[in-house]
């Protein structure tokens, strides 16, 4: 059984509204599923809704609204808290309807009010539905729900059915240690089981646990959306420079344009400080792509393995290593690629560095380096001797496989690009025919550098990958078939922005 997050059901969710699944739609359908299952375990009686300020406080709005509408039940609603502080607007538009509905609703201010006003609510009730708390709630409890916790669980031990919606409230939804939580005789979990659930301590409080399908979109899961990018890591106010990232670009020699590109949507990308080790002859040219970045000139006019000590000393001080943008494929440079990798903790290799990979180089970084390989179709055949085809559930197999066999990610690039460590597989659909133009793969190992420096591997790849598309998409707009990888670097920071993760 697939088992996730709190943040990953909060990704689902927010890629569920990109696609156009709103959340109230997602709320009416958690609500009515809450009111059906009521009903399948009481024909009539009186049932007391006890709802938190949050989402899961709105699903029992949504319940309470459509169980009123049958004859039989007796509903009542405790909100913990003021309306006024109801915290989303989904929530908000559903507890409004609650006044054109049978039921009678009290706002409770303070725990004095819950214990002297609506105690006998609870004793009252021939079944109580806890939704105080869902996912998206850790740490200690406070009153009144604290106390409200106490009233349900009390009536629960006098044999009375106990609902808790989602998660039962208290409990830690990642399998944390938690004070006190709902003892539930049932919860309805929606669309999959959560890792809280599942924990020794939680197989106290949640009863029978049933998995509600509220109409999640397919593409929310298996394509990257805007919710990925909120898992990323975010900066710190109060942070030091070098803290956000210090990004070593190899490259150059045969090529200047390549490295700089790759430099650049690093700093785009925002690291904190990106160097650029490069072939001597080509120094000054990439010196005068911008001031921003940091340059250091190697011994020759290729890399090669005389060049080691600088860069030994080099990679230690930065976070990430970005290899291979533009170093040509002279055998010397190939073997000065491989004595390099062995120095590296964690790496992204594109391009030049992909070709002098072989399965012993493999084998020796395992466990050592942490390795993102961005290839497109032609380099991922010679990598792993797969012949790659057009038909995607061949090509996620063989990049999951590949993975997986080699203990790396894998970035296919491609129309759809496909991302896996080989456990997870995500796609990617953002970008646009106009960035066949060269460059933009370069722009990409850059960027896929700078996230990775702060967060997971496979998180950085596949937020890189969408962020680079969508800047592309953002910069077709204007240059449609003329469009450049340098006009792609300078879209990065609007997606950023826009997505609310600079």
């Amino acid at each position: 059984m697939k088992c996730i997050s709190s943040s990953q059901m909060r990704k689902i969710d927010i890629n569920c509204e990109h696609l156009g699944l709103l959340p109230v739609q997602l709320m009416e359908n958690a609500g009515a599923i809450i009111a059906r299952n009521i009903r399948e375990k009481m024909g009539c009686g009186k049932v007391l809704f006890v709802a938190g300020l949050g989402n899961n406080g709105g699903d029992a709005f949504v319940a309470a609204r459509h169980l009123a509408g049958f004859s039989g039940y007796t509903i009542k609603l405790i909100l913990l808290g003021k309306a006024q502080d109801i915290k989303t607007r989904e929530s908000c538009h559903n507890f409004s309807m609650l006044k054109f509905s049978r039921l009678q609703v009290l706002e409770i201010k303070d725990s004095s009010q819950l214990i002297s006003a609506v105690s006998d609510w609870f004793s009252e009730a021939d079944l109580l539905v806890d939704s105080i708390f869902g996912t998206g709630v850790k740490g200690s409890m406070k009153e009144p729900e604290s106390i409200a916790v106490d009233f349900i669980n009390k009536e629960g031990k006098a044999g009375k059915m106990v609902i808790s919606v989602d998660i039962p409230s208290g409990v830690d939804p990642d399998g944390g240690d938690f004070e006190k939580a709902v003892h539930a005789k049932l919860t309805i979990t929606f669309h999959r089981m959560k890792i809280g659930l599942i924990s020794e301590k939680a197989k106290g409080y949640t009863g029978t646990i049933k998995i509600a399908d509220i109409g999640i979109c397919e593409d929310a899961e298996q394509y990257v959306g805007p919710g990925d990018l909120m898992m990323l890591h975010k900066r710190n106010s109060g942070g030091h420079k070098g803290d956000s990232g210090k990004i070593l670009v190899i490259g150059g020699g045969p090529h200047s344009g390549a490295p700089a590109l790759a430099a650049l949507a690093a700093l785009r990308g925002g690291a904190d400080i990106v160097t650029v080790a490069i072939p001597e002859p080509i120094s000054k040219i990439i010196e005068s792509y911008s001031p921003n970045l940091i340059v250091r000139k190697l011994s020759s006019n290729l890399l090669c393995s005389d060049d080691l000590s600088i860069l030994t000393d080099l990679i230690n001080s930065h976070d990430i290593v970005v290899l291979g943008m533009g170093l040509g494929r002279a055998s010397e440079t190939f073997e000065a690629v491989r004595k390099i990798l062995p120095f590296c903790r964690k790496a992204v290799l594109d391009a030049d560095a992909l070709s002098a990979l072989s399965c012993s180089t493999f084998e020796a970084l395992a466990d050592k380096c942490e390795l993102i390989v961005t290839p497109h179709a032609r380099e991922f055949t010679s990598l792993s001797d797969i012949e790659i085809t057009e038909n995607q559930e061949g090509r996620i197999k063989a990049v999951k496989e590949f993975s997986e066999e080699k203990g790396i990610v894998t970035l296919l690039k491609g129309k759809i690009d496909i991302v896996s460590d080989g456990k997870q597989i995500l796609l990617n659909r953002t970008g646009n025919a106009g960035m066949t133009v060269g460059g933009t793969g370069d722009v990409l190992a850059g960027l896929t550098g700078s996230l990775f420096s702060r967060n997971s591997a496979f998180l950085a790849a596949t937020c890189a990958a969408y962020i680079n598309g969508a800047a592309g998409d953002l910069a077709f707009k204007k240059a449609g078939n003329g469009l450049l990888a340098t006009d792609v670097i300078e879209k990065i920071p609007e997606i950023i922005k826009e997505k609310g993760i600079g």
